[in-house]
């Protein structure tokens, strides 16, 4: 039997233990923000932490499989992560659970109310976003095509999000300071995910490093 159990290191513990529970007590510690704002999810901390989750979920993650990967896992990722992502928005504004009645006095499930084209959106964009960079980059490691691969996929990825929105008669994200919070955000991310991906490719934490 070999001894490779007994190899124990600093950075085994720092990394493999002290690190994930830090994570998750400031996860944990987020979602107590709203006990402090009686206003809920229309609080100014918990809307920054509702974007930060959108944009982890629905950029970051099938940005950084596209780049790192292929196509394939990036919009295989983005398909994902777009669903989770749809319903919980489901869940947090009670699609499934409320109803409508419009101005002429017929009855409406909300979902079928206008949610459909936004739902959608939130599930296509992100398999955009992951294709297209993977697509574009290639598995390169050269930065620039890294960069420009993002940003050209979270640019259309973000266009494409605002026109679904313009779709739904429940639209509330209009004008050119919601053309801005859906693209501009989702071009930041992207510059950042970049970055990421580069230093992963810097330590060789990629599949093609592990295969």
């Amino acid at each position: 039997m070999g001894t490779e159990w007994k190899n124990w290191s600093k950075s085994d513990i720092l990394y493999g233990v002290v690190m994930p529970l830090i994570v998750v007590l400031v996860i944990v510690g987020f979602s107590q923000v709203t006990i402090m704002f009686r206003r809920g999810s229309f609080g100014l901390i918990v809307g920054i932490i509702s974007e930060i989750e959108e944009m982890v979920l629905t950029v970051a993650v099938p940005l950084l499989l596209g780049l790192l990967w292929n196509r394939w896992a990036g919009g295989a990722s983005g398909f994902l992560m777009g669903n989770l992502y749809a319903l919980w928005f489901v869940a947090t504004y009670g699609a499934f659970s409320r109803s409508t009645t419009s101005t002429t006095g017929r009855f409406f499930p909300s979902i079928v109310f206008g949610l459909g084209p936004t739902l959608l959106g939130y599930v296509l964009s992100p398999m955009l976003i992951g294709y297209m960079a993977g697509a574009l980059n290639k598995r390169s490691e050269n930065f620039r095509r890294m960069l420009i691969s993002s940003l050209v996929a979270t640019a259309i990825g973000g266009f494409f999000l605002f026109w679904t929105f313009q779709l739904s008669p429940m639209n509330v994200v209009t004008g050119i300071d919601g053309l801005l919070i859906t693209v501009a955000t989702r071009i930041a991310c992207g510059f950042l995910t970049a970055v990421v991906a580069k230093i992963f490719i810097w330590y060789g934490q990629t599949p093609a490093a592990k295969m």
